[in-house]
């Protein structure tokens, strides 16, 4: 895998979030691959809860700028840049004032989804590809870790089938277990409509809870990897169904196991 490109696009990441199962695979994922000479870039939001100076987060003016089409309104995106300490990594947050200026992540104080999650989810899923894009970096490996990335998978497939930048990439989605009760703005589909035309990929998250979220990640998947131990058996089950590949969850030796993973999708193409 050595000069492989891997794009890690995580809804979560350690340090700018608190450790968690995700947070804490997702960095491990893109610092194995880095420490063996894998070409890697990570992108995650800009929550309002990451503390910009502490971090080190600066605009990056020449990748800011443009405006993403979301739910029929132009919302301008804002691209920071900061590099995990002693890693040399660099991780590309995507920001937007409307959409994640708030001091909270997913939910208000009273621990209630908020109303815009849906199009948070749009917004960070065009707002990657578009990036990249200008980046001009075509990833081999795309790893997508966490619900709020999980639109990723079907914009690529549909929305940016025609892309040249990711026609070899494979998309590699990880399964949590760490989710959210309830559903997402039942007017998810429509607004994703807005962009797509296909009606049938888009009838998975007709009611946009979290697993039909996932299972949307699953169907526009080349490859996944569970990243919880414990999967509710209906995505197990949506999974096998899809014949293929799968790489199970990792307790031990994951840095080995994942970089073998990408590496024989890699040989697939």
């Amino acid at each position: 895998m050595k000069d492989k490109r891997i794009l890690f696009v995580s809804s979560e990441v350690v340090p700018y979030l608190p450790e968690t199962e995700l947070s804490s695979t997702a960095f491990n994922a893109a610092k194995n691959a880095h420490s063996k000479g894998v070409q890697t870039r990570i992108f995650m939001p800009r929550f309002g809860v990451i503390n910009e100076r502490r971090h080190q987060l600066h605009e990056v003016i020449r990748l800011s700028g443009m405006n993403l089409v979301v739910n029929d309104m132009d919302m301008p995106l804002i691209i920071k840049v900061a590099s995990i300490p002693k890693e040399r990594m660099q991780v590309y947050f995507i920001d937007n004032e409307e959409y994640f200026k708030r001091k909270a992540v997913f939910t208000d104080e009273d621990d209630t989804l908020f109303e815009d999650n849906d199009e948070r989810a749009i917004f960070f899923a065009k707002g990657v590809i578009e990036t990249v894009k200008k980046l001009n970096w075509a990833p081999d490996i795309i790893h997508v870790h966490g619900w709020m990335a999980s639109l990723l998978p079907l914009y690529l497939k549909e929305f940016y089938n025609e892309e040249p930048l990711f026609t070899e990439s494979k998309i590699v989605t990880s399964i949590y277990n760490k989710g959210f009760e309830g559903n997402l703005n039942e007017a998810l589909a429509d607004k994703v409509k807005f962009d797509l035309n296909e009606t049938e990929k888009i009838s998975t998250i007709k009611i946009p809870n979290h697993t039909n979220i996932l299972k949307s990640a699953i169907e526009n998947s080349d490859a996944i990897i569970y990243g919880s131990e414990d999967v509710s058996e209906e995505l197990t089950s949506f999974v096998e169904e899809k014949e293929i590949p799968v790489l199970g969850f990792q307790e031990e030796n994951l840095k080995e196991n994942y970089l073998n993973f990408y590496a024989d999708l890699v040989s697939e193409n």
